[in-house]
Order: C-alpha cells, then sequence, then structure tokens
C-alpha cells in the first residue's frame, strides 16, 4: 500500500477541546496513554491488568487520537456546509477496530514499543482479544464498512446509518463432530470504539390508524396515530480514512422503550407486564436478522428496518433545522444511498416526514425524494426481491401503505402514456404485487424513487439494466 500525505481538515473550533497529550502517535504518547486509561477508566494498575484490561486501555488510546479529527470532521461540515453521503445499510461487516485503526493511523510500531512496556511481546496476543462486532454477516455488509472507509480514505464527508445489534446471528462451536451454534455475546467485555449519544434519541410509531383533518389554512392533511413507539439511541463509532485527518462516523441505532416500566403493572403482581414494553421495544435492536420463518419474525424484522431507517432521516432533517438550513435544501446537503432493499422504506418514510410533519405539497416532496435518494441492487433474481405482505405491511405501518398507493398510482400513470394498453409492463413495473397474495415490491418502490440505480460491479449493474430491470430502464 502506497503512502498517502496526510491531509489537513479545519481544525477544531475552541469549543472543542484537544490534548495534545491525547494526541501524539509515539511509542511514549501511547503508553502514556495505556497507564492513564488503565488507571481512570479502568481502574487498574498495570502489574494486575489482564489482556482484556490492556486491549481496552490500548484501545481507548487510540480512540483518544481519533477524536479529534472525528470533531473537526463534523465541525467542518458545519461551518461550510456540503453535501454529506448518507449510506443506509442493514449490516455493517467492520471486523474487529483496534489493528484497523492502529493501520490508519500508522501506529503499530508504536503501540507494539508500547504493549513491550507492559510485558507484551507481539501486539497480535492484545489484537486476539477484541470480539469480533456482530453488526454484519456477509458480502452485504463487507461491501458497507468497505464502502465507508474508502469514503473517509477519498476524504469525503460520510455517515453511515444502522442498527446496534446487541446479539450478533451466533457463534459456532464443534461438538462430537456436530456444529452448535450458540448466542454471539460481542458486546459482553465492552466496546470502547462507541460514543452514545442520547441527547440525540428519536421517536419511532408502529401500528395505529391514521385520520384526515384541515390545518389552520384549510388543507387536506393526515395524522398518523401510531399504537406503539420506540426509542432511538444513536452510538457513534469513527471511521477513519488511511493516513489522511478526515475521520467520518458509524451512527448506529439502539432501541429503548419509551416507558420503560409501568408502576402499576408491578403494583398489582404482573412483574412481566410491568417491563413488557421495554422487552418489546429493545427486541428491536437485539439480534442480527431475525428468523423470518413465522409470522413474528417477519414482523420484527419489518420493524427493524422502519427503525434504523426513520431514525436516520430524522436525524438528517434535524441537522438542517440546527444549521438553519430549510428543508427544501435536503438534497442538497444529504446523498442517501439505499444499500439493498432493506433501507427502501426511506421511499415512504421521508415522504411522510416532508408531507404530514413539514407540510410540504406532494410535488416538492416527491422532488426531494428523488433527488435525495439513490439505491444499490444486490441480487438478479427477481424471486429474491424483497416483498412484503399487504396484510402485516398495512398493519404495522399504515400511513407508509397510503403513500405507496399514491406513488404507485401516480408512477403507473405515466407509464400507460408511455405503453397504453400493455397491462403486461403495467404488472411487472407496479410497487404492488397483484399476484397471489398481495405484497409490497421494495425493489420497485426504490427504483420508481431513486434518481440512480446500480449494481455492486459494472456487469452487475449491466444485468440489472438489461436482464431484471429492463422497463424500469427504458422508461
Amino acid at each position: 500500500m502506497s503512502e498517502i500525505e496526510p491531509r489537513k481538515l479545519p481544525l477544531p473550533t475552541p469549543g472543542c477541546f484537544a490534548d495534545p497529550e491525547r494526541s501524539g502517535l509515539t511509542a511514549d504518547d501511547v503508553f502514556d496513554g495505556m497507564t492513564e486509561h488503565l488507571f481512570y477508566t479502568l481502574g487498574k494498575l498495570a502489574p494486575t491488568a489482564s489482556r482484556h484490561d490492556l486491549y481496552l486501555a490500548l484501545s481507548y488510546a487510540v480512540r483518544d487520537r481519533l477524536m479529534t479529527r472525528y470533531l473537526a470532521g463534523i465541525e467542518a461540515v458545519n461551518a461550510t456546509p456540503t453535501r454529506v453521503v448518507s449510506y443506509l445499510s442493514a449490516e455493517f461487516l467492520i471486523g474487529p477496530q483496534l489493528g484497523n485503526n492502529l493501520l490508519m493511523l500508522g501506529i503499530q510500531e508504536a503501540a507494539t514499543e508500547a504493549l513491550r512496556r507492559f510485558g507484551i511481546e507481539h501486539l497480535e496476543e492484545i489484537l486476539e482479544v477484541e470480539e469480533e462486532p456482530g453488526l454484519g454477516n456477509g458480502g452485504l455488509g463487507r461491501l458497507a464498512a468497505c464502502f465507508m472507509e474508502s469514503l473517509a480514505s477519498l476524504e469525503i464527508p460520510a455517515t453511515g446509518y444502522g442498527i446496534r445489534y446487541e446479539f450478533g446471528i451466533f457463534d459456532q462451536l464443534i461438538r462430537d463432530g456436530w456444529q452448535v451454534e450458540i448466542t454471539d455475546k460481542w458486546l459482553k467485555g465492552g466496546w470502547p470504539w462507541e460514543i452514545p449519544h442520547p441527547d440525540q434519541a428519536c421517536f419511532v410509531g408502529f401500528g395505529g390508524r391514521t385520520e384526515s383533518y384541515r390545518d389552520e389554512h384549510g388543507h387536506y392533511r393526515v395524522r398518523w396515530i401510531p399504537e406503539e413507539h420506540a426509542i432511538g439511541v444513536p452510538h457513534d463509532v469513527p471511521v477513519l480514512g488511511y493516513r489522511v485527518n478526515t475521520c467520518n462516523r458509524l451512527r448506529l441505532w439502539r432501541a429503548d422503550a419509551s416507558e420503560s416500566f409501568d408502576f402499576g403493572a408491578f403494583n398489582i403482581g404482573d412483574y412481566y407486564g410491568a417491563v413488557e414494553e421495554k422487552v418489546g421495544s429493545e427486541t428491536l435492536s437485539k439480534v442480527l436478522y431475525p428468523n423470518d420463518g413465522t409470522d413474528e419474525g417477519r414482523r420484527l424484522r419489518l420493524k427493524q428496518q422502519h427503525f434504523f431507517v426513520s431514525c436516520s432521516l430524522q436525524d438528517m432533517l434535524r441537522s438542517l433545522e440546527q444549521r438553519g438550513l430549510p428543508v427544501t435544501e435536503f438534497p442538497d446537503h444529504w446523498a442517501v444511498q439505499l444499500n439493498d432493499t432493506h433501507p427502501a422504506i426511506a421511499v415512504a418514510e421521508l415522504m411522510r416526514l416532508l408531507i404530514d410533519d413539514k407540510h410540504l405539497d406532494w410535488e416538492t416532496a416527491w422532488d426531494i425524494t428523488s433527488r435525495s435518494l439513490a439505491y444499490t441492487n444486490h441480487t438478479l433474481l427477481p424471486e429474491a426481491l424483497e416483498k412484503w405482505g399487504l396484510g402485516l405491511f398495512g398493519s404495522l405501518l399504515p400511513r407508509h401503505l397510503e403513500l405507496i398507493y399514491e406513488i404507485n398510482r401516480r408512477f403507473l400513470q405515466t407509464v400507460r402514456l408511455k405503453y397504453p394498453g400493455n397491462e403486461d409492463v403495467l404488472r411487472r413495473v407496479s410497487i404492488i404485487d397483484e399476484e397471489g397474495g398481495k405484497a409490497v415490491r421494495m425493489a420497485n418502490l426504490a427504483t420508481v424513487a431513486a434518481h440512480h440505480v446500480n449494481g455492486v460491479a459494472a456487469l452487475h449493474s449491466e444485468l440489472v439494466r438489461t436482464k431484471l430491470f429492463p422497463e424500469f430502464a427504458a422508461l
């Protein structure tokens, strides 16, 4: 790998505290940082520190060195508004972070020397202590992680949005020659790379009903009255580029209950009922890819998708408001990339937020949505494209289904003008699958709204255009 000269970002403002002793990259600096965190953060003395203690101390010392870059990046975007990539993905297979960040900072040798002073001869002895983060599983998650690192190395401001899963998909053991699957408790020893921001939490609704009304100007409006709510609490993970000062972030949402404890239920002896809402809400961020072989499993998976997408879009809209920017400038400040169909509900959710919450008219909201969203397709198999039955979708997201029906109605009007009387084309491009059990086709929804659609390689993109979605390409 070739050497890359560091490129300077604007220094943090005076309000961003940057201690020179916590930003040095020499072996002495790393050793001092480890010693400080052993004592003040972990409450340990060096002679009694375990390898796990040393892993945490080194990780915190390295994280200190990311913070100046991380906060400088946030300040730079705020000071000079620019377009930021928003990468929405259900998973990020980022891998262990300590070794990666040592590489990005170029301080593997300094860390090795610092560890020798604690009696550890080889850096690998500490690197192997770190658990694999259970935030992703396969190629889709690995692509998302590599994409975030590439953006940082290219010094393109970006935020990755996903879910902070408490448990990964599973851990594997071999007993008597057979695979045994056990819970992947990757957070059990603590994860030093995340920065919680409970003050930036978002509310997300599910179920319930919709009702129409006239606002004070006599305009027709619709409000969604959810039956249940969850709170999304963001946890930021710094994503440093290779040998540059740019440090982007991965913002992962953890689910909390809006009301954690029911004293009334507890006082009458219903101890499970007292925490039922807490357990139900927190399930949203418990497990990566819950089993969707049951109705409840499918319902949970759709709730997970809406949960992290809604939190992320609310976060983007809030960033504009905090900077005093009008909502109509959303596409000028956020480029929202949908990594496969898992975040495709963003089409309906952004329309809902713009129309119901911001009170924009349909044409303005659709212009903002279609100029903001782009879609990456991951499969050429039509039967593998994600679909949700109308019964499940409507019971969980009633307002979104109304909006999808209207998006589809308007879209099919344009198709009829190009292909008059061709019902076969209408059937193939419709967002609503009318065959068998009616369902919402999430890939069609994303394609209708996105200003660009691509595959994961040039050949894949060509096959999407010629084989999977030829009608959309012609339109």
